[in-house]
Order: structure tokens, then sequence, then C-alpha cells
């Protein structure tokens, strides 16, 4: 399988950031089982809830919580919306199971995820490819037809275990979700799919799941449609970032750390020593050149990756003019 994947080596740096966090992360385990498992049941919610809820799905994080926790419906919600919920975190369980060093992607495993994601759904379909052509609305691109679906699952399995272009996993993890998307194997729960098994890639390697935001959503389709041009720049950052978060979150719950330094923008750049925007930290923050990560619709950062980046950044400015 042939095509252009360009605009991420301007990621590096982040991605070098990413794989050091990981690496702190790994030398701290194991990690208190309570402490894990907490983590995991609560970065599982999260994932539940902005999953479903880009693709429509109206329940709160509170509601979400209830139905995976209680086993209750929600006054006012759709019985599909219900077992959603309950489907993406059968999902996640069987994910969680294949998980392993030496797991190698298959697609009889997609298959199985989205069979788990459309049960009590779309009977008819669940764990099927599509056996007809698909128009997604607000897209830029026409998918390709269902005669060439399966081969081209197949091709892009290949690509992703080989990885002949060497891409670092979270790079090649943002390549492999647009592509699925681009094949959009399925007539219906590709969304949910895809993040699910792009997520189970980055297991794989050692990597949390990446939590793609509902507030992001607009953000999100755009990188998709973006990357439809080759350039996959966006979607890349996203991924980056939302792998930034979780492992923030790891970070936060080992022995002897918390997040007293992360604050909201608005709140570093208000200190009487500040010497910057919250216009410029937010963009730092956005384009994945500081320590940032979401909460909501707010970026929070500490004062030290900020001054840290100014820091080498002057001093590689100082450098340049020594040597002209």
């Amino acid at each position: 399988m042939k095509w252009d994947v360009n605009g991420w080596e301007s990621l590096v740096p982040f991605v070098e950031r990413l794989q050091e966090k990981l690496e702190k992360i790994q030398q701290a385990r194991p990690l208190p089982t309570t402490v894990l498992n907490k983590l995991q049941s609560e970065l599982a919610l999260e994932w539940t809830y902005n999953s479903n809820s880009i693709e429509g799905n109206t329940l709160s994080l509170h509601e979400t919580r209830l139905v995976l926790e209680d086993g209750i419906t929600v006054g006012g919600k759709s019985i599909r919306e219900y077992f959603e919920t309950l489907n993406h975190e059968r999902a996640i369980q069987y994910l969680m199971g294949l998980v392993s060093n030496n797991y190698t992607l298959r697609s009889i495993d997609i298959l199985k995820i989205h069979e788990l994601v459309m049960q009590n759904i779309d009977l008819d379909f669940a764990g099927r490819l599509r056996n007809a052509g698909v128009r997604i609305t607000g897209a830029n691109f026409t998918p390709p037809a269902s005669s060439k679906v399966s081969d081209l699952l197949d091709e892009l399995i290949e690509f992703t275990n080989r990885n002949p272009l060497g891409l670092p996993i979270p790079i090649l993890a943002g390549v492999f979700h647009h592509r699925l998307v681009w094949i959009h194997p399925f007539f219906d729960g590709n969304g949910r799919t895809v993040r699910l098994v792009m997520n189970l890639l980055l297991m794989k390697y050692g990597f949390p799941a990446a939590i793609i935001l509902k507030n992001d959503r607009k953000k999100y389709y755009d990188a998709l449609n973006q990357a439809n041009t080759g350039n996959y720049q966006k979607i890349c950052m996203l991924v980056c970032q939302a792998l930034e978060r979780s492992l923030n979150i790891y970070i936060g719950a080992m022995p002897g750390k918390s997040y007293e330094d992360y604050q909201p923008i608005t709140s570093i750049v208000s200190e009487p020593t500040a010497t910057y925007s919250a216009e410029y930290v937010s963009l730092l923050a956005r384009t994945g050149k500081i320590d940032a990560y979401k909460e909501g619709r707010n970026w929070v950062t500490s004062k030290e990756a900020v001054e840290n980046y100014i820091s080498n950044k002057n001093s590689r400015k100082s450098k340049k003019a020594a040597t002209n």
C-alpha cells in the first residue's frame, strides 16, 4: 500500500517527549494495584464517554458512569445510547485481553471489536464488512467501493505490523487511524471501532489509551479531512496531545507526584513575574511545543514548561547569533 504520509516530521520533538514520559512510567512500575485499577477504570470511563459523544451520544459523563457502574437506564435517553455505552466498555475489556508485547494486529480482532461495539444495535452487520457503498456527510472524500474493502484492510494491517516507513509509534497510530477511517469498512460504528483499534496498537507498545476529547470533535474531523490530502500533521498532533494527557495522568499517580504544577494557562500568565501572554502560551500548547494537555475546553501547563521552552529558544538564538 502506497500513499503520501507528510507533515508529521515537525512533531519529532513532541514524540521524543512522549517517549521520555513513557520511560518514566515504565521505570516506576509496578504501580500499586489499587492505583493502577483506579486509573484504568477512570480512563475507560472517559474513553467510553468521549468516543460515544463524538458520534452523537448524549449521555453525560455522570450518566455514563451510572450505566456502567449501576447498570441502569437513564430517563429521557434512547436504548441505543444505553447499548452504545455498555458495548464500548465490553469492547475495551476485550481489547485489554489482547494487549501484549508480541501481539500482532489481525483483521479478525478488528471485526470482533466492531461486533462488540454494535451488539444489540445492528445484529445483521455487527462484525461484518460492508457490502455496499457509503457516503460520509461533511467529509471531503468518498470511501472506496465495498469490493475493495477487504483487500484494503489486509494491506493496512500488513503496513501497520511491518511499519516499512519506520514511523514513531504515535505517528504510526495516527496514520493507521486515518487510513482505517478512509477505508470505512463498516456501515456503522466505524469511528468508535477505529479509536478502539488505534489504542490497541498504542497499548501494545506500552502507551496508555489516547482519548480524543468530545470538545475536539470539529478539530478531529478537520484533521481527518486534511489527512485525506496526504498531510498527517493535524491528526498525528491530536493523537500525540491525547497521549500526553493520558501519560500525565499516569505520572501524576506515581508515588511522590501530583498535578500541583499543572495550572490553567490564564493562571500562569497572571503571575506577577510572567513575561508572556496567554495567546502565546496557548499557541505553544496547541502546537505541542510545551508540556501541556487539555481538560475540558481548557489547556493546562506548568510554569516550568513555559520557562524551559523560552530558555531553550533564547539559547538557540544566542548560538545562531554567535555563528553569524
